[in-house]
């Protein structure tokens, strides 16, 4: 019997499969390694919208570093992509898993190592949940400030990858700044460290800043030393209504003008904060254009509110309320953590942007989001990092409309165009994935791409490492 090409293509497969499967029970617990396809195919995506992803001929999950390089040293022999994946909480498609590979997820390594009060550091695997290492320094009188809204299920990992920010960058900066030092395993299973437990240090090529921002193609995370910061007294919010978002823009240009140094600079338009009350009842009034949140975590943080208040006043705003408490302060952060999910809920499915502009020209980006959102007849709600220019105009759409889905791709695409033309960048924190990998040859130019693919080369030349992301 002469079998046609499609079955010896599936049986050519399958041994394929059975061999690798086999290399990998070598070094690896029987549990660690998932063929069930219905359990394989949980594993195939992140967040995002709009990016393909295949079918993974594997799911390991390592609880060593020699684990690791073993996955890695089976990859390499039988030129098997890897795909290493933290919480998949992305949402860029930097996670999703290519056809055939193996899906290297990190999460059960998720110890912390040590954390260390006199050198501010701690030392942890890359499974750790953001705000369990949080919390876990927070009882040495320490903090870790980078904290992406998806802190309670992110990895420490994963924010490495995508060198994620937050709501704190206006103050505290991004996960890049923290990362001292990384432990990798490379394409071909050898392990390597970068950086230093030192405060200081200026040894060599930046290695460590190379591998943060990298999603997973230049080698595994599998430590990471992270700088620690005293930690900050309870902030206080302060909230600003706005009759346009124009008024609110003003505003954060007059705060950081002025020298005012928030721990927080926040911005939800009228479509975010009417999606936030619909899904919460949080009771945030809908009769604005423009939501401001700032807070300080100063020693008079009342003090701060007050000249900042002041100053939201003088660009137009409506009302200004300070938090008396923190439970107050509380309550109106858990309304901005909520945005992305509540806008989420208006029609099903979201395509959530990521354009970082310069704070001056923050309003012209809202407002062409506005333009965007009536030219194609859409619901676009805009939530911002205001402090440092980061916005997620987020598209809703309903993704069982074939028209309504490509107007929102098209809306999105004009979003990140309109934010290079303002001097913006395509991404602040969510990553290039698969989602925008057009768009950056776009803002680094062919120059810019050349260089970038050099160095992919170098540390991955069988080009193994999470393909067909970034470029």
């Amino acid at each position: 019997m002469i079998m046609s090409r499609i079955e010896a293509s599936i049986v050519k497969s399958a041994a394929t499969t059975g061999n690798l499967v086999d290399r990998l029970l070598s070094g690896l617990p029987p549990e660690a390694v998932l063929t069930d396809p219905d359990i394989t195919a949980s594993y195939a995506n992140d967040m995002a919208s709009f990016c393909e992803a295949g079918t993974p001929a594997v799911v390991v999950l390592p609880r060593t570093v020699e684990q690791v390089q073993h996955v890695m040293r089976t990859a390499t022999d039988l030129r098997v992509p890897v795909v290493p994946q933290g919480a998949r909480s992305g949402l860029s498609g930097g996670a999703n898993a290519s056809e055939g590979c193996i899906v290297l997820s990190l999460t059960k390594m998720d110890r912390i190592l040590e954390i260390n009060p006199v050198d501010r550091i701690a030392v942890v695997e890359p499974g750790v949940i953001n705000a369990t290492l949080s919390r876990a320094v927070n009882e040495h009188g320490l903090s870790y400030p980078p904290d992406p809204s998806s802190w309670e299920m992110c990895t420490i990992g994963g924010n490495i990858g995508t060198a994620s920010g937050g709501l704190c960058c206006v103050k505290y900066g991004v996960t890049a700044e923290y990362v001292l030092g990384l432990d990798v395993v490379l394409a071909d299973g050898r392990l390597m460290s970068t950086g230093r437990r030192t405060a200081k240090g200026v040894a060599g090529y930046d290695l460590t800043r190379l591998f943060v921002g990298s999603e997973g193609s230049l080698g595994i995370v599998v430590r990471a030393i992270l700088a620690l910061k005293p930690q900050p007294p309870q902030q206080l919010v302060l909230a600003a209504e706005f009759a346009s978002a124009a008024a609110a823009c003003d505003a954060v240009c007059r705060i950081m003008a002025g020298g005012h140094v928030p721990s927080l600079l926040e911005l939800m338009d009228r479509t975010t904060v009417k999606a936030v009350n619909d899904l919460a009842g949080m009771g945030l009034p809908e009769t604005t254009e423009a939501l401001l949140l700032a807070a300080f975590d100063t020693p008079d943080p009342a003090a701060d509110l007050a000249a900042v208040g002041a100053l939201c006043e003088a660009a137009g705003a409506t009302q200004v309320v300070p938090a008396d408490d923190a439970a107050e302060s509380e309550l109106l952060l858990q309304a901005r953590r909520l945005a992305l999910t509540a806008l989420e809920a208006v029609k099903g499915t979201t395509m959530i942007d990521d354009v970082c502009v310069p704070r001056s020209k923050l309003g012209e980006l809202i407002e062409g989001v506005e333009r965007i959102a009536g030219k194609y007849d859409l619901t676009i709600g805009v939530c911002a990092h205001a402090g440092d220019g980061n916005t997620h105009p987020t598209v809703c759409f309903d993704a069982a409309d074939p028209d309504e889905s490509r107007r929102a791709r098209e809306s999105f695409d004009e979003i990140m165009a309109l934010g290079l033309e303002l001097g913006g960048t395509i991404t602040g924190e969510h990553g290039v994935g698969i989602l925008k990998k057009e768009w950056l040859a776009r803002e680094i130019g062919p120059v810019g791409m050349e260089m970038q693919r050099a160095v992919k080369a170098v540390f991955d030349p069988l080009g193994i490492l999470n393909p067909g992301k970034l470029f």
